[in-house]
């Protein structure tokens, strides 16, 4: 097979790994992709895992590239606050939810780090469907509550504030009812406390 012939097959994987190279080419032979890597044509990003290296890299394929390494997940925490403008900074690092362990990978695509939640909890992500392939976010209200769940260290309004959230935008994209009915599936204490310091600041904010 040449790399044309493969290119034009999975091209549109974008990220590929060898089990999906078993089903569109059943009799391929791996050693290809070990030339074609020293060639320049793909790169490998972990175990069984490739993208193509004519691909820009940006911020929606390195959120593909996490939904693929470690599945189930979703993109959640600083990264979802910083695609929906809820937080000033860019993340460099992809941060993501899963049902498996907690674990880091380091690629030539970046880092992608993924947060282990209980299986109930895996919930309240959406499909962006705005390019030809899927990509798996939390919700602006998920991605909140992920992030003050999981950050044991916020106990104070001082430690919410470090957040820098932009409370115009918060109160913009937030849906308080979904907000809520989302916390209550959480049924932590912890958990509502970090809430009601949230809302705290928000309510100051407001009177400013």
């Amino acid at each position: 097979m040449t790399y044309f012939d493969f290119r034009g097959g999975m091209y549109s994987f974008e990220v590929f790994s060898t089990r999906d190279i078993d089903k569109l080419f059943p009799k391929f032979d791996t050693r290809r992709l070990v030339e074609w890597q020293r060639k320049g044509y793909i790169r490998k990003l972990i175990n069984k895992w490739y993208v193509f290296a004519d691909i820009p890299m940006n911020e929606r394929l390195r959120y593909r590239i996490s939904n693929c390494l470690h599945r189930p997940s979703y993109v959640s925490l600083e990264s979802a606050l910083s695609h929906y403008g809820l937080i000033p900074e860019a993340v460099y690092s992809v941060q993501n939810i899963t049902t498996r362990k907690t674990i880091a990978y380091e690629t030539v695509a970046g880092t992608f780090n993924y947060r282990s939640i209980k299986a109930h909890l895996f919930f309240g992500y959406q499909v962006d469907n705005n390019q030809t392939i899927p990509v798996l976010i939390a919700s602006p209200e998920k991605a909140i509550l992920d992030y003050l769940y999981l950050n044991h260290q916020l106990n104070t309004t001082e430690d919410i504030e470090g957040l820098r959230l932009n409370l115009i935008t918060f109160n913009e994209i937030i849906n308080n009812d979904k907000l809520t009915s989302y916390a209550e599936c959480f049924e932590s204490k912890t958990l509502n406390k970090r809430i009601k310091l949230l809302a705290k600041i928000n309510t100051h904010a407001d009177t400013i």
